[in-house]
């Protein structure tokens, strides 16, 4: 079993610059869209407590470009836990290119740190990372204590 949860993507047109590669906007769209579907399929219990009032607060993120890519190219997302505190989770994240011979080339690594927050949104305070999550996340860590 791989230490990652993937997401599979294909870059479309709407995805690129009129250089024909991809815009640096969408590296992070991915990012997003990489950690809602790990909810969905992972952890279902938690999109629930998201729409009573659980907030994730993305503080920070980033994203190192290696190579570039172009429309119909083929990726996976590779989300993995780097760190897990009381209130906040950091998450890596390769972006690979998947060649038609079999081949894999890492394009572009990034990273993104949420908060766990609770409460109305005038008075929104940390919470701690729901347990439902921390035991979706554990097989995807190898280094991180969960």
């Amino acid at each position: 079993m791989a230490d990652y949860y993937e997401y599979l993507h294909t870059v479309g047109f709407e995805e690129t610059n009129l250089v024909g590669n991809v815009y640096y906007v969408n590296y992070l769209r991915w990012q997003g869209r990489c950690r809602e579907m790990f909810l969905k399929t992972q952890a279902p219990e938690v999109l629930a407590d998201l729409q009573d009032d659980l907030k994730l607060f993305t503080l920070k993120v980033d994203c190192e470009f290696f190579a570039e890519i172009t429309a119909f190219d083929e990726l996976s997302i590779r989300m993995r836990l780097v760190d897990l505190a009381q209130t906040q989770i950091e998450f890596s994240f390769d972006y690979v290119r998947l060649d038609p011979g079999g081949g894999e080339t890492v394009v572009a690594r990034g990273r993104q740190r949420v908060a766990c927050m609770r409460g109305p949104n005038t008075r929104t305070v940390p919470s701690r990372v729901p347990e439902a999550l921390i035991r979706a996340l554990r097989p995807y860590t190898s280094t991180v204590k969960v």
